[in-house]
């Protein structure tokens, strides 16, 4: 392979990993490599539309004051993924605000960031972050673009399974059809006699095999890590009793069911932990079958002062696809190592049964010889 092509190909790579990663963070809820800012809170170290490195908050830990962090909020904006600055911490979690606010965001009425709201931390080299001028630019207006082309689809063929992430799909999938089709009838020129001996023509069946394995992997990661996260709930530490579960006489405790389903055809080991002070669950590791729900026992504990109080559970889950102690195992080690030996199982799995099936040889275009209607209907019409 030639310098240049090689560079071409990790280029393409580059462009491709980008992408998939922009679009499972919109898909999951939560950034998957990279993210970008959409206001100006941030400025000047992040501008509007400009990108960054995210790292999920499970390789970080805690984060330190001066961390640039995503997280969930409750408040700014009416809620959900804000990337601002950690600029202190109390006993009720973090202090936060944008470098172009000339408050923080617990003074706006945001509650003190808890460990369990914060996803994602931006990379940062010797305290300054790494930018990615007009990332997200670019990709709100790619989303503008396939936005309008899906809605003028859905509304022309009367069709809203074009909208969406689903859409979405069909689209990607359409225009493969026609590229192929295109490359088909075009691709090249006129009719060929001589047909090459060479052992590096035609497609790889590595290289599909390959790409097919990524794709069972990419999806079974969504299964595992879509329906996981940290579950909030709010309570109340009250004077009196209740007949409400979340309102609770201060300095006592309450006990909810707290179910956990499995809408996938494969079981399910499904890891609860307390993600706040003030919650117990048991068990703490459920078994799951396909299509099937099982419940905990989660216990909240009031404080003793009254007022309304935040508190979070987190799940991690992960197919049954290897045994419970080595699951156990690894989930000591860390929560993300069993999703990753699961994803190597799977996708070995997929890759050495194709193998198996077809070889690892190439698939010759065994056309040249004798050409195609296609491509002579299309050299008579050239």
């Amino acid at each position: 392979m030639s310098p240049r092509r090689a560079f071409s190909l990790a280029v393409e790579l580059l462009v491709v990993v980008l992408v998939i990663s922009l679009l499972a963070g919109q898909m999951l809820g939560q950034p998957v490599l990279l993210s970008y800012v959409e206001t100006g809170s941030m400025s000047p170290t992040m501008e509007p539309g400009d990108g960054f490195i995210a790292v999920p908050s499970a390789l970080t830990g805690p984060p330190e004051s001066g961390d640039i962090v995503v997280f969930r909020a409750e408040q700014i904006q009416g809620g959900g993924l804000t990337t601002h600055r950690v600029v202190g911490e109390t006993d009720e979690g973090y202090v936060t605000r944008g470098d172009a606010n000339p408050f923080t965001d617990q003074d706006g009425g945001e509650p003190p960031v808890k460990d369990a709201q914060i996803v994602a931390e931006a990379l940062q080299i010797g305290g300054t972050a790494v930018v990615i001028p007009h990332l997200g630019t670019a990709v709100m207006g790619l989303q503008s673009v396939v936005g309008g082309a899906q809605r003028w689809l859905a509304t022309t063929l009367g069709m809203r399974s074009l909208l969406g992430s689903q859409g979405l799909l069909y689209l990607a999938f359409g225009l493969s059809a026609v590229v192929y089709v295109l490359d088909l009838l075009f691709a090249g020129g006129g009719p060929s006699r001589e047909r090459s001996r060479s052992r590096d023509d035609g497609v790889s069946t590595q290289l599909i095999l390959l790409g097919m394995a990524l794709l069972v992997v990419s999806t079974a990661t969504a299964a595992m890590v879509v329906p996981a996260g940290s579950q909030q709930f709010g309570i109340v530490s009250a004077e009196f009793e209740s007949d409400r579960p979340t309102t609770i006489p201060q300095g006592e405790s309450s006990d909810l069911e707290y179910t956990v389903p499995n809408a996938g055809l494969v079981p399910v080991y499904v890891y609860l932990e307390p993600g706040s002070d003030g919650v117990e669950v048991d068990p703490e590791r459920v078994y799951v079958g396909g299509r099937a729900s099982v419940n905990a026992t989660m216990t909240l504990h009031a404080p003793p002062e009254t007022g309304y109080y935040r508190r979070y559970l987190v799940e991690h889950r992960y197919l049954a696809v290897l045994p419970g102690g080595v699951i156990d195992a690894l989930y000591r080690l860390h929560p993300w190592a069993p999703i990753v030996a699961i994803d190597f199982v799977i996708g070995g799995t997929v890759y050495l049964l194709g193998t198996v099936l077809v070889g690892t040889g190439r698939i010759r275009d065994r056309s040249h010889d004798r050409p195609s209607k296609l491509r002579r209907l299309a050299s008579r019409l050239r």
